[in-house]
């Protein structure tokens, strides 16, 4: 007897949106003034874009729920999506008047201010989900929970269904614009994976210091992985550690860096690799990600990937360390 497998190896539902990225500028921003930037990029955007973007273009089978506004950024965003391979047929159009959300970051060497239109982000709602297509897949993700305003309140029951269904699942809150970080406590008996970076690792568990943070986290989810920049990365499984070295490139910028992260782990993860291999292709997607401006465009370039990974993969690849947390 023949088992039928998934449509999908992953189905994300959130937001389809673009980055206005703006370079060369002053440090201050005085009011009242004209200011120029030196060079800017607008590209795709969004956690739930990126990620979804980036999983496609590393060969996984991804579809995707959305909502766009009837405006030209949302045709931009449904192209550039749609160029990458996701599956786009669940994506619609908002309400008339509905307008595409947009980022624009302010990039300086070092750091960068973000400001975000929500849009279409905040309108994707429960009803808008088309569960027999989310679930025909192997894992589901979902990122920018704080940003969801119609779609977080039913968080939980999205992801009990999911699970009911077969589904393993993973989250990327992101940040809070807020700084509230509530309501996450009811998701975590069906969360497989928490994908945070430092920072959010230490507010949603509520505790300042990293270790404790992690290891009260990994006491409420399965799996618990820790993005941290330069630092690498980190993942606590029960009482098991292991942590990987960061790829050693030279950034244009880190926007999307993390969701890039997410992909390369979780492109790993539905393989059945182990943990070592999923942080490892973790680090290598979010670092070949800052080479390039923006969260996407290093990835839409395929020679340009494939030698990237060639050349940092054996560099990476034995530098996983397990360990044993005392």
């Amino acid at each position: 007897m023949s088992v039928l497998m998934p449509r999908f190896d992953i189905t994300i539902a959130g937001e389809l949106n673009l980055d206005l990225i703006l370079y060369g500028l002053p440090e201050e921003l005085p009011p009242e003034r004209e200011l120029l930037s030196e060079r800017m990029m607008l590209t795709l955007g969004g956690s739930s874009t990126i990620v979804a973007h980036n999983l496609a273009a590393l060969g996984r089978r991804v579809g995707f729920v959305s909502l766009i506004g009837d405006d030209p950024l949302g045709k931009i965003a449904l192209g550039h999506l749609q160029e990458s391979g996701v599956d786009i047929t669940r994506v619609r159009t908002g309400r008339s008047g509905s307008q595409t959300g947009l980022t624009v970051v302010l990039q300086r060497d070092k750091w960068r201010n973000m400001v975000t239109y929500a849009g279409t982000i905040a309108e994707l709602s429960y009803e808008d989900l088309d569960f027999e297509y989310l679930s025909d897949s192997k894992h589901f993700h979902f990122s920018s929970y704080f940003l969801q305003n119609n779609l977080r309140p039913h968080t939980v029951e999205l992801f009990r269904r999911l699970k009911e269904a077969g589904l393993t699942t993973s989250l990327d809150t992101n940040d809070d614009p807020e700084d509230s970080w509530q309501g996450l406590e009811p998701l975590w008996p069906y969360v497989d994976i928490l994908l945070p970076n430092g920072r959010e690792a230490r507010k949603i568990a509520g505790i300042d210091d990293l270790e404790e943070a992690v290891k009260r986290l990994a006491e409420k989810v399965p799996l618990v992985v820790v993005k941290l920049g330069e630092d690498g990365s980190l993942a606590q499984r029960g009482s098991e550690r292991f942590r990987s070295s960061a790829t050693r490139v030279s950034p244009v910028d880190a926007v999307g860096a993390g969701d890039s992260f997410d992909a390369g782990f979780l492109s790993q993860y539905i393989l059945g690799a182990d943990l070592s291999t999923c942080l490892n292709a973790g680090n290598l997607a979010g670092a070949l990600s800052t080479t390039r401006p923006g969260g996407v465009e290093a990835f839409r370039d395929q020679q340009y990937r494939e030698q990237f990974f060639r050349e940092q993969g054996e560099l990476l690849r034995s530098s996983t360390v397990r360990q044993t947390p005392s």
